[in-house]
Parts: C-alpha cells; structure tokens; sequence
C-alpha cells in the first residue's frame, strides 16, 4: 500500500489507501476573494488567520496556501503566510502556486515536509518543479495535463500522470511523494465527468499505485444546490480509491460526504467520527427524569 506522508514542525499526516480521506482547506486563496485579496495585498493576514483555524476545527487535516494576487509580489507574500499560518496551526500545508519562484519562497521558510501544488506533464514543469520538490523532500501534487491541454480521454491523461511519476523517478522521487491530480470536469458540462474520474482513480491506485487527489468544488460548477453534489461527488470518490481533496470543510454538506465515504469504507474505526460529529448531544446520558444516567461520552 502507498503512504503519502507530510509534516508540519510538530504534526505528521499520512495519505494512503487504508487511511482516512485527507481533507486539505481551500479557503487560504484569494482567488476571487476581492477582500482577501485586497488585504493580503496591504499586509493584513487577519482574514488568513481565522480562515485557518476555522477549517482546522471544521476537520480540515491538511491546508492549501494560495497568494496569487495580480501586480502584488507573489513570492514574499506567500512566504509570509505560510510563517504566519505555521504559527498558529499544527497542521501540515500545502504551497499552492502557478509561479516557480513562489514555490520556492515558500518552501524555504516552511517547516516539515510540504506537498507542493503542483507539475503538470508539459517538460518545462517538470524541468522546473521536480528539482525542486527532490532538492526540499517535498511530495508533490501531479496535475494530468500537459502541452496538449486536457484530454476527454482518461487514457490519455492516465498516461500523462505515467509520465510524470517516471520523471519524478528519474530525479530521485518515489512514487508514494506523487498525488496525481485527474481533473475533475464540471458534470453540468459533461454529464460522463464524474464516472470518468472514478475510473481513472481506480486504474491510478491499482496500476500506477499513487495517492489521487482533485479540485472537488469543480464538479458541480453551475449547478444548484453545490454542496449537496460535492457531497455526493465526495462519498464516490472515496468509494473509488481517492485518498484526499482540496475541499472546503466549513460547508457541513461536504464534510457529511467525507465522513460517510470514511464510514463506508472502514476508516473510521468504531465509527467514532461519525459519532463525534452527530450524535444528539442533548440527548446524551439523560435519563426518564432528566437526570445523568452514568453513560460516559466519548473525548473528540
């Protein structure tokens, strides 16, 4: 089986086959946040600041780290966050960028083992990523597109993840550092995307043997109702053999498909997360008379 595992100074998550879904926050973006975008800009992390401990309580295990801010300077600003979010959460992070010199602005300060977001299959990612995430000991997140775009064939962009593991091994970097991104397409676009993704996540877990992971929100672009079909989307994917997303745990529909896929693949042990999470606690050790009966409730 294949662990993908990263750190933080003092925390270690593990991504694997027979692990729990990793649940990486996508909140800390400002792609589209005008205001966080604006702040960020001006040096106020406040916003970052409370987007990152409110998705570390809402189940979040891992955080993406985004600073892609148009005219602003991109590599000092991620920097800063990453130092600013390390300090003040024990989990893992994962550096989120477009821009090389980015990337490495923030694995310079960061503290652990980082997951990288991300190379692509197009040459020129790979020459520039992958020395990189060998020269830092990161993994790394292994997007299936290339020069050509994104194929509707999943043979094609099952070959594109190949080529990209077999690169990464030629720098020194196993397979289980690689999270091979499939790419999910909006199903109100194309109605075949999400079986699409299930069978190429199935074929990456058993022929290539590699963590998956994807943009889930993607998905159920344009449709109503989005976070009851990201989760739905969410307990398939977990069904199928994915091992982790960039989601947004404060949205509680995406999180109940998380723990369910948990729940029905045996991941969750005693079922104690599902517990936690919604049991009626007013209901809890209280007897005909209202009184406590001398049931004990679970620590969370």
């Amino acid at each position: 089986m294949t662990d993908t595992i990263i750190s933080s100074a003092s925390q270690e998550v593990v991504i694997g086959f027979d692990r729990p879904f990793a649940v990486i926050g996508e909140r800390i973006n400002p792609t589209g946040r005008k205001l966080l975008a604006e702040e960020m800009k001006n040096g106020d992390f406040s916003r970052v600041e409370a987007d990152a401990l409110a998705q570390v309580a809402a189940g979040a295990t891992i955080l993406d780290i985004n600073a892609g801010i148009p005219l602003a300077d991109e590599p000092a600003i991620l920097a800063k966050t990453i130092q600013l979010v390390q300090a003040l959460v024990d989990v893992p992070l994962c550096i989120d960028s477009s821009i090389i010199e980015a990337l490495e602005a923030g694995l310079a300060v960061y503290k652990g083992k980082a997951l990288l977001n991300s190379v692509t299959g197009e040459d020129e990612s790979l020459d520039r990523v992958l020395p990189l995430v060998k020269k830092y000991g990161a993994a790394v997140v292994a997007i299936s597109n290339d020069e050509t775009g994104i194929s509707q064939d999943i043979n094609v962009r099952f070959e594109v993840a190949k080529k990209i593991v077999q690169r990464a091994a030629d720098y020194g970097i196993p397979a289980c550092d690689v999270v091979v991104d499939p790419l999910v397409m909006p199903v109100g676009a194309i109605n075949t995307s999400g079986r699409q993704v299930m069978e190429l996540v199935h074929r990456l877990r058993t022929e290539l043997k590699v963590n998956t992971t994807c943009g889930a929100s993607n998905f159920s672009f344009g449709l109503p109702n989005r976070n009851g079909v990201n989760c739905a989307f969410i307990a398939c994917a977990v069904a199928s053999g994915m091992t982790s997303a960039i989601i947004n745990p404060m949205h509680p529909e995406v999180m109940l498909g998380v723990r369910g896929g948990n729940l029905m693949m045996g991941h969750d042990p005693e079922c104690k997360d599902w517990i936690d999470a919604y049991r009626d606690r007013s209901a809890v050790g209280v007897g005909s008379r209202g009184g406590r009966t001398g049931g004990r409730r679970r620590s969370s």
